[in-house]
């Protein structure tokens, strides 16, 4: 038997969805290059993590509730319910740190924040009826289940503000002249990935009152968040969000560890006209029976551990996770300047965000997949393309810059690797070799 490419979905020929294995593959290939590419977490983040105290943690707690001790240890060791085990603990962090007020029975935990984005596509989408806008550029984990689900994905452009709202007001008129209204609006306000815009609190109002307007969700991707320097932290757009207008997306990925796929998302909508009907919560709960039925109970253990080993407090928990993302940070912006800038390449250009992985680069000539290999194999250094992070393809002449994998000294080794490949090989009048989309790096 063998199958014709074509007679498979089409969302599997989409190069979005072949990205996210790029990462492993050319650091395979490049294992001495230093790598801008990962967006993943520092290595000495997972140092020293004691899985089996967390979880014993967690029983203790269990304990504490009015479960036997046997009780307890079989909850983690069967399926468990699907919307989650650790929700009142993950609600009361949400609520003490972000002011985030729901209850909980309108969290759902769920396999990552990948998921996450899955399901409440999957419950808000029916066939053909709106439209998913998002920003431009925009992670292509939202782009990629959106295309797998069949649901129309919209670009609008994104300032150093986040989403621009006059584009998106603009957008909602537009489709819903065509018949196709915006239905939901994905947006990470916080340090976003990979344009690092940050949405200031005048825009999140705005954008909360336009969304009560136009009559669409926001869902909201809070990955970042927590990197924001002390002092200059703002609140999400779910504590702001007094119409229930937004579906709040998280992960434990970056604040604990990416290994235990734990996610969750807060979905406190009414489906139906009365104060009794059903949460959208539960049908997100719902659709996950059909996805994955539950979440692993005994991942959840160690990240409930955490929480709770850390006074349950989410703040707590990233404090010298979000000190070393700062730090680095500040490292790579600075040996930039140092490297690249004060006129030495006027051609190109990079961004500045106060919080997050990423940094954006702008050159004077496009970047695509031959390029990056002659910076991998020749200067021994790797950085992400960001033409498959825009829709309209716009973002040819842009890469990206993660620096939460590395440390001081690998950052200014591979800036200082960076300026002599883009001293050397950038070329306003070089043109783009388009018959090989550029991969994309995940997180």
């Amino acid at each position: 038997m063998r199958l014709h490419p074509s007679s498979l979905h089409d969302s599997l020929q989409d190069p979005v969805l072949g990205s996210i294995g790029f990462l492993n593959e050319v650091m395979s290939r490049y294992p001495e290059a230093i790598s801008f590419a990962p967006g993943a977490p520092h290595p000495d983040t997972l140092d020293d993590l004691d899985t089996e105290r967390y979880v014993d943690r967690f029983i203790d707690y269990l304990v504490d509730e009015g479960r036997s001790p046997e009780q307890a240890r079989r909850l983690l060791l069967e399926y468990g319910p699907s919307r989650g085990i650790i929700n009142g603990i993950v609600r009361d962090a949400l609520h003490r740190d972000h002011g985030i007020d729901a209850p909980p029975n309108a969290l759902v935990v769920t396999v990552g924040a990948q998921e996450a984005m899955l399901l409440v596509l999957r419950a808000l989408f029916r066939s053909a009826e709106g439209v998913l806008a998002v920003a431009n550029p925009c992670f292509v984990g939202i782009v990629g289940a959106a295309r797998l689900l069949d649901i129309d994905v919209v670009p609008v452009d994104e300032t150093e503000l986040g989403i621009d709202l006059d584009a998106l007001e603009e957008v909602c008129r537009s489709s819903r002249a065509k018949g196709q209204p915006v239905r939901a609006l994905y947006v990470a306000p916080d340090f976003s990935n990979p344009g690092a815009a940050r949405m200031s609190l005048a825009c999140r109002q705005r954008l909360l009152d336009l969304a009560d307007r136009e009559d669409f969700l926001v869902i909201e991707d809070n990955a970042y968040g927590f990197t924001a320097p002390a002092g200059v932290e703002l609140p999400p757009l779910k504590a702001l969000d007094t119409a229930r207008r937004v579906v709040h997306i998280g992960t434990f990925a970056k604040v604990a560890f990416p290994g235990a796929r734990v996610g969750y998302v807060i979905a406190d909508q009414q489906v139906g006209s009365s104060s009794g009907e059903r949460l959208l919560a539960d049908e997100l709960a719902a659709v996950k029976n059909m996805v994955t039925v539950n979440t692993s109970p005994l991942c959840q253990a160690v990240i409930g551990g955490m929480l709770l080993e850390h006074g349950g407090s989410l703040t707590e928990l990233s404090r010298c996770k979000s000190e070393i993302y700062q730090r680095n940070l500040t490292c790579l912006v600075d040996t930039l300047d140092r490297y690249l800038g004060e006129g030495l390449h006027p051609g190109i250009r990079w961004n500045r965000p106060r919080g997050g992985f990423f940094v954006r680069m702008d050159l004077p000539s496009p970047v695509d997949a031959a390029l990056l290999e002659v910076s991998a194999a020749q200067y021994g250094v790797l950085w992400t393309p960001m033409r498959q992070f825009y829709l309209d393809r716009t973002g040819d002449n842009r890469l990206r810059l993660s620096c939460s994998y590395l440390d001081p000294q690998q950052i200014e080794e591979g800036v200082r690797r960076l300026a002599a490949f883009l001293m050397e090989e950038t070329d306003p009048g070089r043109t783009v070799a388009v018959a090989a989309d550029p991969p994309v790096a995940p997180g």
